[in-house]
């Protein structure tokens, strides 16, 4: 597992620290944001944001856990959970929960941001209380909707290598464009357009376009 980006961005930790403070009045004192590994399976997800900084063990064990999942994506199940941990069977529940419920914490509220090829970033706000109704939770979705794109972006900014250049031209390249088209939107030569892209590729370490495009996903870069 690697280190989550917030720990190392004063920026992203900013916003994570005001989110958190913003749900005090539904007694989340957690928030953890998981999203796929760029360079592993389908179902392989690291810590991309954890706050407070003392629940990061708990997080890992999360990301390491297969609920919430790729096959879950697969199925029909909803983008949004919402689950009262405290009531898990202590002998047969997940490792993760254990530590959250150590940790104080009763009820979990997820979101899911799906990707392409079946990844997605996941938002999960803990509360050491168990939420009373639907209402409540509803408000906690309705929350991580709002901050998510300015989440994103400090994600991105604090995780990707490519440069403005490089991300502009898998952006163009995302929403269709060939090299040719790319470079008359960007005024420059194809050739210009097919450096970056190459320089991107690398970055990324795949050799195709496409999966420079998914890879940037799966980081938030696009």
């Amino acid at each position: 597992m690697g280190v989550p980006v917030n720990f190392d961005s004063v920026s992203l930790d900013g916003i994570l620290s005001d989110w958190v403070a913003a749900l005090r009045e539904f007694s989340v004192e957690a928030v953890v944001v998981l999203g796929p590994d760029p360079f592993g399976g389908s179902e392989d997800r690291q810590v991309v944001a954890v706050h407070p900084p003392l629940v990061a063990e708990a997080a890992n064990a999360l990301a390491e856990s297969r609920d919430f999942g790729a096959p879950r994506r697969d199925s029909d199940a909803p983008l949004v959970a919402w689950q009262t941990i405290a009531k898990s069977d202590p002998l047969h529940t997940s490792r993760w929960r254990l530590l959250w419920l150590a940790h104080g914490y009763q009820t979990v509220v997820r979101v899911e941001f799906s990707l392409p090829a079946g990844r997605a970033f996941e938002c999960f706000m803990f509360s050491p209380r168990e939420l009373t109704d639907r209402a409540e939770a509803a408000s906690l979705v309705w929350s991580a909707l709002n901050i998510w794109p300015l989440v994103k972006r400090s994600i991105a900014s604090a995780r990707s290598t490519l440069s403005p250049r490089e991300r502009e031209c898998l952006v163009l390249a995302f929403q269709g464009m060939t090299a040719r088209e790319t470079s008359q939107t960007l005024h420059c030569t194809e050739r210009t357009v097919n450096y970056h892209l190459a320089n991107a590729m690398s970055k990324l370490k795949v050799d195709n376009k496409m999966a420079a495009i998914q890879r940037a996903c799966w980081i938030g870069a696009i």
